[in-house]
């Protein structure tokens, strides 16, 4: 039991641990910082992000990160970069260099590689009269008190505040460049957003059958297009316009009132001008149409004519909702 609590004291002394050390580097953002996103954004090449060790795996998503916010971005390992990698780097590339001491033997062969080159240097550092803190042309301080860890060596909090300074930059440059949910999407089209931004009704409906009765269908024609379909529903069409619909709901209340329901037509128990989608709506729009009406089914229109049907489940299916 003693044990137990042990692990759970741990792991909250750990999270504290991290989260004082990144609240404090709010406190380090200064001018550099600002310089240093200016120079990205004002840059016409990429953002080379380099580093060793585990600085290495946050130089990685850092860059997955600013890719995936509209700054293309290229992880270069810095081991790698001193054996035939440097040439990754193009004129007008902005480099990010990470290092906790900023001192290390790679960093100390690297920099003045690059700088021959003539590319801008941006350091983040917890030492900013390292090496790299005195020879970068921006240095942003990543510096923190301890390390979560109990023997103050495993990288853990100075590694979350490396992210936390690549994320402040990623954000910094969104912002920059305004770029918007729709813009997201473009580089997520396989995400949830994407598919709301970019799934349209017709994409739904055309996996789905197509369910249509005319006015005069008799009652027993309606239900067995309803049942046959799987749709819950069926349209009533003139001439493929649509006149009006018809649900499961309709067919029960319809048995529960009428006592003889062979003389009953489409037309006797149909909902006149139901709501209705063009084809090329957006389906995170149609969702909302339908939450609005309270239905879970909606007929789809092309042209003005009926083309089909969306349920609330191909939503689901989508991941829309």
């Amino acid at each position: 039991m003693n044990k137990d609590k042990n692990i759970i004291q741990t792991a909250k002394d750990t999270i504290l641990i991290e989260a004082e050390a990144i609240k404090q580097l709010a406190a380090l953002v200064n001018e550099d910082f600002e310089k240093a996103v200016l120079t990205i954004y004002n840059s016409e090449g990429r953002v080379i992000v380099t580093g060793i060790g585990k600085s290495a795996n946050i130089a990685s998503k850092i860059v997955a990160t600013m890719n995936s916010t509209g700054t293309p971005a290229v992880f270069m390992h810095a081991a790698d970069a001193i054996h035939g990698d440097l040439g990754n780097i193009q004129k007008d590339d902005v480099v990010i260099c990470i290092s906790k001491s900023g001192n290390t033997p790679e960093i100390k062969v690297l920099l003045p590689l690059i700088k021959n080159y003539g590319n801008k240097i941006i350091a983040i550092t917890g030492n900013e009269s390292s090496f790299l803190g005195e020879h970068a042309d921006h240095t942003l301080s990543s510096f923190v008190e301890k390390e979560a860890c109990p023997n103050n060596l495993a990288p853990t909090t100075s590694t979350t505040a490396q992210l936390v300074i690549g994320d402040a930059l990623a954000i910094c440059l969104l912002n920059l460049k305004d770029f918007s949910s729709r813009d997201f999407a473009k580089y997520h089209p396989g995400g949830t957003l994407g598919r709301k931004l970019y799934l349209r009704v017709n994409e739904l409906a055309e996996n789905n059958e197509v369910p249509k009765v005319t006015e005069l269908a008799p009652i027993k024609d309606v239900i067995i297009e309803i049942s046959k379909k799987r749709l819950g529903t069926t349209a009533v069409v003139k001439n493929d316009i649509i006149v009006g619909i018809i649900t499961d709901g309709d067919i029960r209340r319809m048995l529960e009132n009428s006592a003889d329901i062979n003389k009953l037509q489409a037309k006797d128990i149909m909902s006149k001008d139901p709501v209705t989608v063009s084809s090329d709506t957006m389906a995170v729009n149609a969702l909302d149409i339908m939450q609005k009406n309270n239905i879970t089914q909606i007929l789809v229109t092309h042209d003005g004519k009926y083309s089909g049907v969306v349920h609330f489940h191909d939503l689901l299916k989508e991941g829309i909702i």
